[in-house]
């Protein structure tokens, strides 16, 4: 999908720039936390990528196209949780359901009760990557996203290309920041919340982001992740 520069300039206006030096002390941020996570981590990234390979046949890291800042296409990368051979039809088709349902209307059941961005039922995820979404350690090969500058610590969740045809165009303006690691929708409800509650949280942070919230979003995010709190 493709939105006029025009277009995207209008719907991201009212988002203010960082300072010069805030957006230094952010980067800052970003590079040493994601570069000591990385070396920490070595031996829980040698186990689950281990564990990835030997549970079902296929590659270690799952890689896919995403949407960036300005809507910026770049590869996304995560421990592989599902078969190799997944088909992305049925998440596609729940996702169409999803941002297109009416508050009034309800999603199947069948659909509904796995939480926001989870189908209740899935059998394409592996023994193995439930247990790793769970903990959410099928994330950690983003830390090199991070890195790499096309993603930060705190934003936006980063959306597939075909979520957004869905999009009205108000929900566009998430994408005046950089995607995240985490976030401020994750700190808040996480998977009980709907999307269109997700694209709130994530505007709300893009106009009020700064330094001090990230390092808030950080340390919540720990106690999320630790309490498993929102895991479908």
């Amino acid at each position: 999908m493709s939105v006029d520069v025009s277009t995207m300039a209008e719907l991201t206006r009212t988002v203010a720039r960082p300072k010069p030096a805030t957006s230094l002390a952010r980067r800052t941020l970003d590079v040493s936390i994601a570069g000591t996570a990385l070396l920490v981590l070595v031996p829980v990234i040698a186990f689950a990528a281990l564990a990835v390979r030997v549970s079902s046949p296929g590659p270690v890291l799952f890689r896919q196209r995403r949407l960036g800042r300005h809507m910026r296409p770049f590869t996304v990368l995560k421990f592989r949780t599902m078969k190799a051979d997944a088909d992305s039809a049925v998440h596609r088709e729940y996702v169409r359901q999803l941002i297109g349902t009416e508050p009034a209307e309800q999603l199947p059941e069948e659909l509904a009760n796995g939480g926001l961005f989870k189908l209740a039922v899935d059998d394409r995820i592996t023994g193995v990557g439930r247990f790793l979404r769970s903990w959410s350690l099928d994330e950690v090969p983003q830390l090199w996203n991070v890195l790499r500058g096309e993603m930060s610590l705190v934003g936006p969740r980063p959306v597939i290309e075909y979520e957004v045809e869905q999009y009205p165009d108000w929900y566009l303006r998430r994408f005046a920041v950089k995607p995240g690691l985490t976030g401020l929708w994750q700190v808040s409800g996480r998977n009980e919340l709907t999307y269109e509650d997700m694209v709130r949280f994530d505007i709300e942070y893009a106009e009020r982001r700064s330094l001090w919230l990230d390092l808030r979003i950080l340390a919540r995010t720990a106690l999320v992740v630790m309490r498993r709190q929102g895991v479908a």
